[in-house]
């Protein structure tokens, strides 16, 4: 039995435990598996961790992303161009597991390809390649019951979405499903949307946390070390993503590919944020 296969369960709860002790919010980066390629998939998620990340999120390619914006959109069908699907994310999950067994991996995409999969075939899969949540962006909490179920036997974390509109009660069902974390969508947009009122975030994550005894991340609008370490001083967790999709994706363009130059550009914007979030607090 590999490695991997012997998981005993998610690697998020004693993430936030252990940095909840260390008074600071987790950083986590999202990227867009497949993007520009395959093979550079792996060598960034590698470049993320040693610039910081506490843990990543990977999206799934899909035809269809409604939740992103433009830069992540684009991203997909790079990624989908490649031929990547959802098999070939659980590979790579599985190669970054062979030397990474500490940083917790979630996937973060869309109902169709796991139906697809087959929900039990897909929670069993995951659990092996070493995953440690799942968030379906297009799954509410109240048609989750079969993939929950199957992610909790192998001790896997369901994620769900808050917006800025969820209703006290309706956060309270959402958290009741969920483990893991929550994923605060702080703006009533997609993905690299501007304007996020780092001000008033800490007053929403007040009223969250009423009824939600979770860790709260925070998405959506983050862009630079200066608005992560904003949002670090209120959040769990800080989730960026469009600042790091467009910034792979320019520099790789520029470069011809994600060679050392780029690592080390992701690795340090990476840095730069965690930083940030380190003093957020101090």
């Amino acid at each position: 039995m590999s490695e991997t296969s012997q998981q005993p369960g998610s690697r998020l709860a004693p993430l936030f435990q252990r940095l909840a002790a260390e008074n600071r919010a987790a950083l986590i980066p999202y990227i867009t598996a497949g993007d520009p390629s395959p093979e550079a998939t792996l060598s960034l998620l590698h470049a993320l961790v040693e610039g910081g990340a506490d843990a990543i999120e990977i999206g799934v390619p899909f035809s269809d992303p409604m939740a992103d914006g433009p830069v992540i959109q684009a991203a997909h069908e790079r990624a989908l161009a490649s031929g990547l699907g959802l098999r070939g994310v659980l590979d790579l999950v599985a190669e970054f597991r062979r030397t990474d067994t500490q940083t917790p991996v979630i996937l973060m995409g869309y109902q169709n390809p796991i139906e697809a999969m087959g929900v039990g075939a897909f929670a069993a899969r995951a659990a092996e390649a070493g995953v440690d949540g799942v968030l379906t962006v297009d799954l509410p909490p109240e048609e989750a019951d079969e993939l929950a179920g199957a992610l909790r036997e192998p001790g896997l974390d369901s994620i769900f979405l808050l917006a800025p509109t969820t209703t006290g009660e309706r956060t309270q069902a959402v958290a009741s499903k969920g483990s893991g974390f929550v994923y605060y969508v702080s703006l009533k947009g997609v993905t690299g949307a501007a304007n996020l009122d780092t001000d008033a975030l800490g007053d929403q994550l007040g009223r969250i946390r009423e009824t939600c005894e979770l860790p709260v991340g925070v998405g959506f609008g983050i862009r630079d070390a200066d608005t992560a370490g904003r949002v670090g001083a209120v959040a769990d967790a800080v989730i960026v993503g469009s600042a790091i999709v467009r910034l792979i994706h320019e520099r790789a363009l520029a470069e011809g590919g994600v060679n050392d130059a780029v690592l080390g550009e992701v690795r340090d914007f990476a840095a730069g944020m965690r930083r940030a979030i380190g003093t957020a607090r101090s």
